[in-house]
């Protein structure tokens, strides 16, 4: 009875043993692959499988999340500047080709790689600098496509590849910089040009519409004291005064006005006077009408000599 309970109990034991080597568990994105006798016999993903112990074994267990490569090389482009170019591709097993992706690649990291870097080294000498700057993601969808037919072939699928960096060598961005820097001052200069010109031209223009309103006013001025010594002779004349007095009165006045703004002025300093008033002013008055008089026959006489 107890011999028979021992091997009840050794019996269920090597029964738990076997059951807990059939039995395994696939977490959530992975696969297992798995091999009988050293062939493989299946792919299995996340859940619960059973294996025959001894027989199966799990030759692999292959991770089914997107992994990234980064790609750093050295190139020239057509207009033979160096440049260093990084790119970043992330890429993954084919859910449909697990096995082809164990057993056809031993490194698909390096595999990937050197795709990665021999179709950057086509692309890249293309183009000009300034033209791989420019189109950066049309690079990087011909990369993503040379690289992605290459690696389907092994089980893998290629998501996205982009271009992180182009970078000239240090003296060559000094030369951008520096024909970047002139372009702006240029420009700057241009500007600056342009606006003195407006400057000046704004200036000027101002200036001749002070002149000109100056010379309105000037001769606004000038009418009105004409009109006023015309209404001052016809006053004069209204009371019986003759042509002669009349002139004399109203360059008297004339002669009186000017000393007293000379007198106010600002800018007055000293002011000279006949000796005799207005004795001294009948011999203005002579003298002026002396001169008006040598103004008048010279002009007639140009005239009948014409």
């Amino acid at each position: 009875m107890g011999a028979t309970m021992v091997s009840i109990i050794i019996l269920i034991a090597i029964l738990i043993a076997f059951l807990a080597a059939s039995v395994f568990i696939v977490p959530q994105q992975q696969a297992y692959i798995v091999e009988r006798f050293g062939k493989f016999q299946s792919v299995m993903f996340a859940g619960i499988h059973m294996r025959i112990p001894f027989v199966d074994r799990i030759a692999m267990k292959t991770n089914m999340r997107v992994s990234q490569l980064n790609v750093k090389l050295e190139t020239k482009t057509l207009d033979n500047v160096f440049v260093t170019v990084v790119a970043s591709t992330q890429f993954r097993v084919n859910p449909e080709n697990v096995a082809t992706a164990y057993y056809e690649l031993r490194d698909p990291a390096g595999q990937l790689r050197s795709y990665m870097e021999d179709a950057l080294r086509s692309a890249i000498p293309a183009l000009t600098l300034d033209d791989a700057f420019a189109r950066k993601d049309d690079v990087a969808a011909d990369v993503q496509k040379t690289v992605g037919n290459e690696m389907s072939r092994f089980g893998f699928t290629v998501v996205k590849t982009l271009i992180t960096a182009i970078d000239p060598s240090p003296q060559v961005k000094h030369a951008m910089d520096s024909i970047n820097a002139a372009q702006r001052e240029k420009e700057a200069t241009r500007q600056r040009a342009e606006a003195q010109r407006i400057q000046i031209e704004t200036q000027a223009a101002a200036e001749a519409e002070k002149t000109r309103l100056q010379g309105e006013g000037q001769a606004n001025y000038r009418r009105e004291i004409a009109n006023g010594i015309v209404d001052q002779i016809k006053s004069l004349q209204a009371v019986g005064m003759n042509i002669g007095d009349v002139n004399n009165v109203v360059l008297f006045n004339q002669y009186l006005d000017v000393m007293r703004s000379l007198a106010e002025s600002d800018n007055a300093k000293t002011v000279v006077l006949p000796a005799s008033t207005p004795g001294g002013y009948q011999e203005l008055y002579e003298q002026t009408t002396k001169a008006m008089l040598t103004a008048n026959e010279v002009q007639h006489g140009d005239g009948r000599n014409r």
